[in-house]
């Protein structure tokens, strides 16, 4: 049984539909994607009926990690995996941050998974259970023009290495870091799109089947990996 945050669409989904292929039931949470959610649970159920529910919540709300994880145990009895894949992603220009961007920025990627592994935790002990994180490469690597999400990604590198120490050992906890698979949802430049694929070692962009084939690693077939980062990005970060 998997709870995954912001599965609905892009990575999310693709990671999503992996899991549920190899036999998983899913909650999947979103914010505003909704029609996406539905397809996304339409599809999954048509497949094997009562395998996938989903839920609305925003993950700033300090009510939701509690309510998320009460509502995949009413929903399927138990909690195997949690995976934190929401984030927020833009950039701030140092002299035009604010305090709403930090507070977005740093809540979806490094608060909302503290606090959902934490209310997570005795269930996944329970289930011999997983946390999988999405980072990015730019955690170690800041992009330029976005230094509060990468320092809250850079964060969620240490709170994953932390929890695979206070989890342990009934609880894995590791990360993926993804580079180059999935252009955001405005607009790149080609000429940067072809900068950024250049400095990979493969030279070429990945896809969101890359994230996911990982992710089903961890969760299936890794049972002696803990506190990692797994790149995923094309060598990328080399």
């Amino acid at each position: 049984m998997v709870l995954i945050t912001g599965g609905a669409r892009r990575v999310g989904a693709e990671i999503a539909r992996s899991l549920h292929g190899a036999g998983a039931n899913l909650l999947i949470h979103y914010r505003s994607s909704a029609a996406a959610a539905e397809s996304l649970l339409g599809d999954l159920n048509r497949i094997r009926a009562g395998s996938a529910a989903i839920r609305c919540a925003d993950l700033l709300d300090p009510k939701t990690p509690d309510s998320l994880v009460a509502a995949t145990l009413a929903e399927f009895g138990r909690l195997d995996i949690l995976i934190n894949n929401a984030s927020t992603f833009y950039p701030t220009a140092v002299g035009e941050i604010t305090l709403s961007h930090w507070d977005d920025l740093m809540g979806s990627n490094l608060k909302a998974p503290l606090f959902l592994a934490q209310a997570a935790a005795a269930s996944l002990r329970l289930r011999g259970g997983l946390i999988l994180n999405i980072v990015d490469i730019h955690a170690l690597r800041p992009l330029k023009q976005h230094p509060v999400y990468s320092v809250a990604k850079a964060g969620l590198v240490m709170l994953t290495k932390s929890l695979a120490r206070e989890l342990g050992p009934e609880v894995r906890v590791n990360g993926i870091a993804p580079g180059p698979v999935l252009w955001p949802d405005r607009t790149i430049d080609a000429s940067l799109k072809e900068e950024i694929i250049a400095k990979t070692a493969l030279k070429r962009h990945g896809t969101p089947a890359d994230i996911a084939r990982t992710a089903l690693f961890l969760a299936t077939a890794a049972p002696f990996i803990t506190g990692q980062i797994i790149a995923v990005d094309g060598g990328r970060s080399v």
